[in-house]
């Protein structure tokens, strides 16, 4: 059985207390869906906002004094936003898993869509590891490692594929839907634009 699972990958969290986080692991995955806990959204909102934590240049307004508003100001502001992570491939069967590479983001997952109805030219989603996807006539073949050797493979009938695209695009929607409210419970103050900053962030119609 193949999955695809739209990921974050977390950043350091040490010491975060601006609102509630689960304990995941720096720099392990976290699969967004409309299962997650209220922590989990918090870790997920934390990351998003963290991807996005720059300070403005001439062209943004400056950052605010207070910390939430502070830590908040790049994710409200910044055009276009930051998502790391991507698409994370699991062969159940096999236990073959490709995961995103640094400086891939959610938002360019629009490249697997490329694979299948484009020229079925390679898109790399990052690097250290570097998984790579190719259409092959009916197949897409999607390489856990291009810099490897003895790199693993999952190969996916096409049709397949678009099935378990058009399923990740729909665990992002309900994760969407589920941080929407989460940040009107956590974030009242700026609940509306942070409800609007994490669907650009993950390139979706914001939710009212």
């Amino acid at each position: 059985m193949i999955i695809v699972r739209p990921v974050l990958e977390i950043p350091g969290h040490e010491g975060f207390d601006l609102w509630p986080i689960s304990n995941a692991e720096p720099y392990s995955f976290l699969a967004l869906d409309g299962e997650l806990t209220p922590d989990d959204i918090g870790t997920a909102v934390m990351t998003l906002a963290a991807c996005n934590d720059v300070d403005p240049g001439d062209d943004r307004p400056p950052r605010p004094a207070d910390p939430l508003g502070g830590f908040l100001h790049g994710l409200l502001t910044m055009d276009p936003l930051f998502a790391a992570g991507g698409l994370q491939v699991i062969d159940t069967v096999t236990g073959t898993r490709l995961v995103p590479g640094c400086c891939s983001g959610l938002e360019d997952r629009g490249d697997w869509w490329e694979v299948l109805d484009g020229d079925g030219r390679t898109a790399w989603f990052g690097h250290d590891p570097s998984p790579a996807a190719e259409r092959d006539g009916s197949t897409v073949r999607l390489t856990v490692d291009c810099g490897a050797d003895t790199s693993q493979w999952i190969d996916v009938p096409t049709t397949e594929l678009r099935h378990l695209l058009t399923g990740a695009e729909r665990d992002l929607a309900d994760f969407l839907d589920l941080a929407t409210r989460w940040a009107t419970q956590h974030l009242p103050d700026h609940s509306e634009r942070v409800g609007n900053a994490l669907a650009r962030a993950l390139t979706l119609p914001p939710r009212n």
